[in-house]
């Protein structure tokens, strides 16, 4: 594991995602990596397109800025050298496995979104399925 130079994490703030941060972070200052935390407003869980509210999704991506402001912050404290932040909406599962110019991409091995998970399969599955970079999954 010493040739990662960019890791992307993906964070939703579920237990499992921040198991996922902690293992991204030992790993980034074993490699003296950048690391990229990655946030995903899903917004394809919103429903139909009259019930989906552009004002909730303000919301909830404002209050991940702030979740994720306060990780960083922790993160340089903790002593990782370059961190990057990225927060979309839509899809967690394309957004990730869209991710170009990293090494490895970890995520937790389930998320907030429990019912995806037993009606779709899992957003890490679907990482770990199409990513063309390595992929680290924590449970």
């Amino acid at each position: 594991m010493n040739n990662y130079r960019r890791i992307a994490v993906a964070v939703d703030f579920s237990d499992q995602s921040l198991k996922a941060l902690e293992r991204a972070k030992n790993v980034a200052l074993t490699n003296k990596a950048t690391l990229l935390l990655v946030n995903v407003v899903d917004t394809k869980s919103f429903g139909s397109v009259a019930a989906y509210d552009l004002k909730y999704a303000e919301k909830l991506k404002q209050q991940s800025e702030e979740k994720i402001y306060e990780l960083k912050s922790r993160l340089q404290a903790e002593g990782v050298p370059t961190i990057e932040t990225m927060i979309e909406e839509g899809s967690p599962k394309q957004v990730l496995t869209g991710l170009t110019n990293v090494d490895l991409i970890i995520c937790g091995a389930t998320g907030l979104n429990k019912l995806e998970k037993m009606v779709i399969g899992s957003v890490a599955e679907r990482i770990v399925r199409y990513s063309p970079y390595d992929v680290l999954i924590v449970r």
